[in-house]
């Protein structure tokens, strides 16, 4: 008899594990595959419409006519709505169930698209971003549920390297989509292809639905001002990472002030939770060393990160690139990270997990300083190693981060799994925002610098900058007749010139600092391994003396 019909009984290691989980019967083999098939579906396309957005900001802008500010406020969006939605996302699966909740969540992403088609505004773009947020975070959860069906009981922790691996995929599959689709017609294509995504998941969920799951009263009222309070402070604080290298950090008063706000709304949310008798999120846990460290590990490597998705890309897109040129890199780039998703499952054990993500971030940190001898003859052609060793990495770390995580939260009991998600989901998605933050703001004061420099050299009188600047004003004796302005053109030549050399320089600067975190995280890595270790074998030899 089917899992689907309602007279079938569950045994009762078929039971689920979590209040909201589904129960996990035995299946056909087409109904597994049905299930995979799913899971792949919205594991690819969980992050690929907000991707959409970011990887074609600039392109955007122009097309849908917003200031570079307000196009950086849609990420900042997306990042708080996902990184907080199961706060009450996991709540809500166990009152309503699996597929109320995942048919809720892709609705409204499909409506918010659809009003975004009908009416391209700000406003509509927002509420695309949010609730593509919210969404995504449904689709990643369901993804791992879908694995879960369709892997034999003795197979089922790969569904964790697998469901949590295909969300880190869509950035680089945004990548190859041509630009003049997502931004044609003022963007109507963009908003096109996020409808599709949206009513394509929909369909999926649909067509393969997952079996029943217990359900019953989940929430409290507390929950709702936890969740009241923690919404508007990570909106704040994300907000705050995305436009300060735009806006610049000490130029714009206001990021101060919603620093200021995020702080205490934040806090108010973590004493309510520290003094419940039923805590949504166990504060307490959070704070002991073992998941400090977890968390610290999780932040650096997602920081780390950031080396592709800001620093080679901002590489190449400043000698005028654009995602047309990076198909093939990318399309590399996600080749890499199946791999990586393949050899992490190859290998999966809870003994190795922290040397798993030991070389994720060696691997990082090596492909980062093969990054940092760049110049201004390098194309996507010279990354392709270095950044296909980066999306190994990225797969490679993110599942058995996963795997570990759980195991820690397994240990303290099904009580801790909203706390878990929540904590694995705020280090992924803010470590993600400050890496950028971060390397942004380093690359801007190290070009600045170099520029400094850079400028200092130049003489007038210096022979080889006298014919520097005469080349440059004898390119411009077809357009320009006067000789004074063509000198003078000539000049700005050589400093646009001057200004890319400082770019470049101030990238191979960042990539070189990535390194150095890449490595610092290494031998973290392995003074935990080391430490733990060496206290495993005093246990052990003292267990017979006692």
């Amino acid at each position: 008899m089917s899992a689907g019909s309602t007279t079938y009984e569950f045994a009762p290691e078929e039971r689920p594990m979590f209040p909201g989980s589904p129960y996990s019967p035995q299946h056909t083999l087409g109904r597994r595959l049905a299930y995979a098939g799913m899971a792949i579906l919205t594991g690819v396309t969980a992050s690929f419409g907000n991707a959409l957005v970011t990887v074609n900001a600039p392109s955007l802008a122009g097309a849908v006519g917003l200031y570079a500010a307000q196009l950086a406020w849609l990420p900042a969006i997306y990042v708080a709505f996902n990184a907080t939605a199961n706060l009450s996302l996991v709540k809500a699966r166990a009152r309503f169930g699996i597929p109320q909740v995942t048919a809720v969540l892709l609705v409204a992403y499909a409506l918010a698209a659809a009003l975004q088609l009908a009416w391209p505004t700000f406003a509509a773009a927002m509420l695309t971003r949010a609730a593509s947020g919210m969404a995504a975070a449904g689709l990643a959860t369901l993804t791992v549920y879908g694995f879960l069906q369709a892997f034999p009981a003795r197979l089922r922790p790969l569904a964790l390297i697998f469901g949590i691996s295909l969300t880190q995929v869509g950035p680089a599959l945004a990548r190859i989509v041509p630009v003049e689709l997502v931004v044609a017609d003022h963007a109507r294509g963009l908003h096109l292809m996020e409808l599709g995504v949206a009513l394509a998941a929909l369909a999926a969920t649909t067509a393969v639905r997952l079996p029943p799951s217990d359900r019953g009263p989940a929430f409290e009222r507390l929950d709702l001002l936890t969740i009241g309070l923690t919404i508007p402070g990570m909106l704040l604080l994300c907000g705050v990472l995305s436009l300060g290298r735009l806006l610049w950090w000490t130029d714009t008063p206001w990021l101060g002030w919603a620093l200021a706000a995020a702080v205490p709304l934040l806090l108010a949310a973590a004493m309510i939770e520290h003094y419940r008798a039923r805590p949504l999120l166990q504060t307490r846990w959070i704070g002991t060393l073992d998941m400090a460290r977890f968390a610290a590990v999780a932040v650096l490597v997602r920081v780390a990160l950031a080396e592709q998705t800001y620093g080679s890309v901002g590489l190449l897109t400043s000698g005028g690139l654009n995602n047309d040129q990076l198909r093939t890199l990318f399309a590399i780039v996600a080749a890499a990270m199946v791999l990586g998703m393949v050899v992490a499952a190859l290998t999966l054990s809870e003994r190795r997990l922290p040397y798993q993500v030991l070389a994720a971030a060696a691997i990082i940190g090596v492909a980062a300083w093969l990054d940092s001898h760049a110049n201004n003859l390098t194309r996507p052609g010279q990354l392709y190693l270095s950044q296909a060793m980066i999306g190994f990495g990225t797969t490679l770390f993110i599942g058995p981060g996963m795997v570990y995580g759980f195991l820690r939260m397994m240990s303290r009991g099904g009580d801790h799994l909203v706390t878990f998600v929540v904590l694995f989901s705020v280090t992924q998605n803010l470590g993600g925002l400050a890496g950028s933050a971060l390397l942004g703001t380093y690359q801007t004061i190290a070009a600045r610098a170099h520029a400094g420099a850079l400028s200092e050299r130049l003489n007038a009188f210096d022979p080889q900058v006298a014919a520097r600047i005469q080349a440059g004003a004898s390119s411009l004796s077809g357009a320009v007749v006067d000789p004074l302005a063509r000198g003078a053109q000539g000049g700005g030549l050589l400093g646009q010139a001057m200004g890319r050399e400082a770019n470049i320089l101030a990238f191979n600067d960042t990539f070189r600092f990535v390194a150095v975190l890449a490595l610092l995280t290494v031998v973290y890595l392995a003074y935990i391994i080391v430490f733990n270790t060496i206290r495993r074998r005093r246990a052990a030899a003292a267990e017979p003396a006692a």
